[in-house]
């Protein structure tokens, strides 16, 4: 059946070393995935698990930085407080459910930087108001990725540092080993 208008694109993400693209179906997010971010945000990590959320998966949401680049993204409607907070992008190229601890890594393609913007302000009146908060995550360009680096067969990304700057200053940096 033909549709009635062009659908939405996919973001594609391109890939390290190849001149094909990573197409981004869904995004993912863990939320309280650091325990210090836990706790900052009000949160105990040892009673609280993390939990997900989504973004969209489309190229209005994922904006693909290239590698050396600064992503340029417009600010926000609506917000008078913008976050952001750099994170581990695990790309998933193998399809799955209920998928064994042990055999989830062959399912990863691989790792990229992104950050995760937030409309800080509205997510807050939401989760006030006992809403979904959708609207302070998921809007367009709330999702800058850099390049997709492929895994290496057998290897999974579980230690390394991630930092971010902004104007030359650093504003966040952690291990991948403290993630929860």
């Amino acid at each position: 059946m033909p549709a009635a208008f062009p659908p939405h694109s996919p973001a594609l993400l391109p890939i390290v070393g190849s001149d094909f693209a990573f197409p981004v179906r869904r995004v993912y997010c863990v939320g309280r995935n650091y325990a210090a971010h836990a706790r900052e945000m009000g949160s105990d990590p040892n009673r609280e698990p993390p939990f997900f959320f989504c973004k969209p998966g489309d190229a209005d949401a994922v904006i693909a930085v290239a590698a050396g680049q600064t992503g340029d993204i417009a600010y926000p409607s609506v917000t008078q407080d913008l976050h952001h907070e750099i994170e581990l992008v695990v790309a998933i190229g193998a399809a799955g459910r209920d998928i064994p601890v042990g055999q989830a890594a062959a399912h990863i393609y691989g790792y990229a930087v992104g950050l995760d913007l937030t409309r800080r302000d509205l997510q807050g009146q939401m989760k006030a108001q006992g809403r979904p908060w959708e609207i302070g995550k998921a809007f367009d360009q709330s999702a800058p990725i850099g390049p997709i680096t492929p895994r290496q067969s057998g290897s999974e990304l579980n230690t390394g540092a991630i930092a971010l700057t902004v104007d030359g200053a650093l504003r966040q940096q952690g291990r991948l080993e403290q993630m929860i």
